[in-house]
């Protein structure tokens, strides 16, 4: 059986790790500012919903 697979550059490696790298730190750092300027009860009813969202017991 013949392999079908294409062999990639080390350099399409490379570029595709670090689109991915970019857009995790992008998210993470969208996540981190957009949590610290919110109201601090809009973030604990946003965790609320989601526990219970997941049938998960918080009381």
């Amino acid at each position: 059986m013949a392999s079908t697979s294409v062999p990639v550059s080390r350099s399409t490696e490379r570029q595709e790790t670090l689109r991915a790298a970019s857009v995790a730190a992008l998210l993470g750092l969208s996540l981190v500012f957009l949590t610290g300027f919110a109201q601090p009860q809009l973030l604990h009813n946003a965790a609320h919903d989601t526990r219970h969202s997941l049938s998960f017991p918080c009381h």
